[in-house]
């Protein structure tokens, strides 16, 4: 299992929110690529950065950042945030993307969201992030109505391979994961699966890997000192051992 450490931005700079709410915005950081270099040095190999700004705007506010950060150090970066046009994700790519995460265009537009996957194979990561068991899309303001489940695999015929999902409510509340959101895609969905949301300590990224997660975002556990950048390595080197 990968362990991947998230910087979030708006206007530059390093934040975390609580279930999604810009109002509870905090800052941990003005250099997003000296806290990524932090990541690298541990022996971290990648990144989930997140455009806030694009995410609320509907268009790329942080396309500089991303290409900071790939073009100076190794870490696969998946970018998402404000992804709603080709020309956005064409330029996510150009700025140094690994992988873009599409959430609410993939929700929206379901046409075009298969051009994206069909134009860029295995580079498209599914953003399933939900509330209540329903995607929710537009920075999380808005409910799709849509089933988590049934979402999933309408892209895994598409040749989707990997999703991230977040359980809002467990979102950069310190409180543990989503487990029963977790366990349900896991149990009904074929596609490499990383958490998002909630995850605090060693044990939960333990957890997650015996769950048969592909991956763990940690987020604001590691800003507010709860995990450090070594555990998330340990604790990854560990799982990929067996």
């Amino acid at each position: 299992m990968y362990v991947i450490p998230a910087i979030d931005i708006i206007e530059g700079r390093c934040v975390r929110l609580s279930k999604g709410d810009y109002s509870t915005r905090a800052v941990y950081g003005d250099d997003p690529l000296e806290m990524a270099k932090l990541f690298e040095d541990a022996g971290l190999s990648r990144l989930h950065l997140v455009d806030l700004e694009g995410a609320s705007a509907r268009e790329p506010r942080s396309l500089g950042v991303l290409e900071r950060i790939a073009g100076h150090t190794g870490l696969v970066v998946d970018y998402g945030g404000g992804m709603y046009t080709r020309q956005a994700l064409d330029a996510a790519f150009s700025a140094g993307a690994h992988y873009v995460t599409c959430g609410s265009i993939a929700a929206k537009d379901p046409q075009e969201a298969a051009r994206w996957i069909e134009a860029y194979p295995g580079r498209i990561i599914l953003g399933a992030d939900c509330r209540n068991g329903r995607i929710a899309t537009g920075a999380w303001s808005e409910d799709s109505g849509l089933d988590i489940v049934d979402f999933i695999r309408g892209y895994q015929t598409l040749g989707v391979e990997c999703c991230i999902s977040t359980d809002i409510a467990c979102d950069g509340m310190l409180s543990g994961p989503g487990w029963a959101l977790y366990d349900r895609i896991l149990s009904q969905c074929d596609v490499g699966l990383i958490g998002s949301g909630g995850f605090c300590s060693r044990a939960d990224l333990i957890q997650a890997a015996r769950r048969g997660l592909y991956g763990a975002i940690v987020g604001k556990a590691f800003y507010e000192g709860l995990l450090s950048a070594k555990d998330m390595k340990e604790v990854e080197e560990c799982s990929q051992r067996g």
